[in-house]
């Protein structure tokens, strides 16, 4: 969970020379591992957790139709029209309002269908499922700075974190 909104700078994702601490099987492991850092005063801006042995999820959610794909492509025109014609209610004067939104939301869903019709016929049938996907880390490494790795694995062996085989040799940088 990062507490500060919006991007942070890349350099913020880095440690000049990371050393493991620990491996977790789950963020939420690694994520108590810091708290408990935290706790007992450690500097915990040295800690840096890392997803490793990435994979990519992709769940099939159903067959891709001619129906489907446009009757998708008229609701997303349908709102697209909505956004419009409620910026053109606010600016077109001797309209009435309602016939505009109305009518940009018509238009919208005749776009739209006609849009996502153009794209489906142009994958000529190679794609004919919807999914969603997901890249998911089988793993979380704790790395923390080297003046203050040995401090954190102490901190954490003792609270039964980390045990003494879980510690790995020095990430080198850039690695």
């Amino acid at each position: 969970m990062s507490s500060q909104p919006g991007r942070v700078p890349f350099a913020a994702l880095t440690l000049d020379y990371p050393m493991s601490i620990g491996v977790f099987s789950s963020h939420a492991e690694a994520q108590k591992a810091v708290d408990t850092l935290s706790d007992e005063q450690f500097p915990v801006q040295n800690c840096l957790i890392v997803g490793t042995e990435l994979r990519q999820l992709e769940r099939v959610t159903g067959r891709l139709t001619w129906g489907r794909v446009l009757v998708g492509g008229a609701l997303s025109g349908v709102w697209l029209g909505l956004f419009v014609g409620l910026i053109l209610s606010l600016f077109v004067s001797g309209v009435n309002p309602a016939g505009l939104v109305i009518s940009t939301m018509l238009y919208g869903a005749v776009f739209g269908a006609v849009w996502a019709a153009f794209g489906y016929a142009l994958t000529r049938g190679r794609r004919d499922f919807t999914s969603v996907s997901q890249v998911v880390p089988s793993r979380f490494e704790l790395l923390c700075e080297h003046k203050v790795a040995q401090q954190a694995r102490e901190i954490l062996t003792k609270a039964g974190l980390i045990g003494v085989t879980q510690v790995s040799p020095p990430v080198t940088p850039g690695s």
